[in-house]
């Protein structure tokens, strides 16, 4: 169950509440919400040059507003103002993504994987260089997310969305508030305890615990990690993805780790929930738009992009998706119902530890792979 099939459930609800209770007129006012191309001022220059051509989106699910929950409809505002259509389909992981890419079967104008999936895909050669001479509004791109690692002269990539990940537990269960993994494995807490259900996030909370470096080339840390791993299942609940959202909605478990973005709409469900960045540190990611090698269409993908970076666009997005945004117009708009979240842009003096992810290589990637598979078996 994803967080955004949750609001949706909230929204059809509130639809449902006017056609009981407030007639027709009023209905009308709950499905004409979200904003238009009308509604909307645009910085950049945007011509209808290319009207009826199509560039191919390929996203995150529930990555970017789609006129659900009184969102805005961004690709048919795209769409309006460009006369380019949009043929927009999603994934479920930085993997499979990469697969598909790789098959080559589609050719893809705009993808938006993460940084040590960019690495990857840069040291492959499968990106195109992006002109940000030619992005009016790149200059919103806050310098704290240019120049890194996964892209040091940033020519193949603009960012999208920032994220860490934290521990979410229920304070009616967890009485006095954690400061470390380690709870992960406190037998007190049995049958309450959920964690990731992919291996490198699953990893990476055993690896952060033992102290160890994300993207370790060292065998004997992964084989660590991995024992683990295997001592918390004797208490471990479930391993989960969008599952989790029910269960600790429901107060089915207790503690897991999660995205900081993911529990502030968790806890809006659930007052009990809570969040912090444990003590040894976390994982942080940052999501880009690229430009496959592949794309059919780079002059659209281009505007597509500047788009994006559109601070009224910019801020649809931070809205809708729920993670902190590298936008600077965004960050410091009064309107904007997130700014200075402390779970989303925390103070330098709270602010954690942080490892990104990196590409690693794949003769590592393929023996954590192996390894978790005897985690799940075991």
């Amino acid at each position: 169950m994803s967080k955004k099939f949750l609001k949706a459930i909230c929204f059809i609800t509130s639809v449902l509440v006017v056609l009981c209770f407030g007639g027709c007129n009023e209905v009308e006012e709950v499905f004409e919400q979200g904003a238009t191309l009308a509604d909307i001022e645009l910085e950049g220059t945007y011509t209808r040059d290319l009207e009826g051509t199509t560039i191919n989106v390929f996203n995150w699910g529930e990555y970017i507003p789609d006129g659900t929950e009184g969102s805005m409809d961004l690709n048919a505002v795209f769409t309006e103002l460009t006369g380019i259509r949009v043929n927009y389909t999603t994934y479920e992981s930085n993997e499979s993504m990469y697969s598909k890419l790789k098959g080559g079967g589609v050719s893809y104008d705009i993808i938006i994987p993460s940084d040590y999936m960019i690495e990857r895909l840069k040291k492959e050669g499968m990106l195109q260089k992006i002109d940000t001479a030619r992005l009016s509004n790149y200059k919103y791109i806050d310098k704290k997310y240019k120049d890194l690692y996964f892209d040091p002269e940033n020519s193949y990539s603009v960012p999208y969305c920032v994220g860490m990940v934290g521990l979410i537990y229920n304070t009616e269960v967890v009485k006095q508030k954690p400061t470390s993994w380690g709870i992960m494995w406190d037998e007190k807490y049995s049958d309450t305890i959920l964690n990731f259900n992919n291996p490198r996030d699953a990893f990476a909370v055993s690896q952060l615990y033992l102290g160890y470096d994300l993207n370790s080339k060292n065998l004997a840390d992964w084989d660590a990690a991995a024992k683990k791993l295997i001592e918390q299942k004797k208490i471990l609940q479930s391993y989960v993805m969008d599952e989790i959202y029910q269960k600790m909605e429901d107060g089915e478990a207790a503690i897991a780790p999660y995205y900081a973005g993911d529990f502030l709409l968790m806890q809006e469900n659930n007052e009990s929930l809570d969040f912090v960045y444990p003590k040894e540190g976390v994982n942080i990611f940052v999501d880009s738009v690229c430009i496959p090698k592949s794309s059919q269409n780079y002059d659209a993908a281009m505007m597509y992009l500047n788009f994006l970076l559109e601070p009224d666009i910019a801020l649809e997005v931070a809205e809708y998706v729920m993670y902190a945004s590298p936008h600077t117009a965004v960050m410091n708009n009064d309107d904007y119902s997130l700014k200075g979240n402390e779970y989303l842009y925390p103070d330098e003096a709270n602010y954690p530890k942080t490892q990104y992810f990196h590409d690693i290589d794949p003769s590592v990637r393929s023996y954590y792979e192996r390894l978790w598979e005897e985690v799940k078996l075991s």
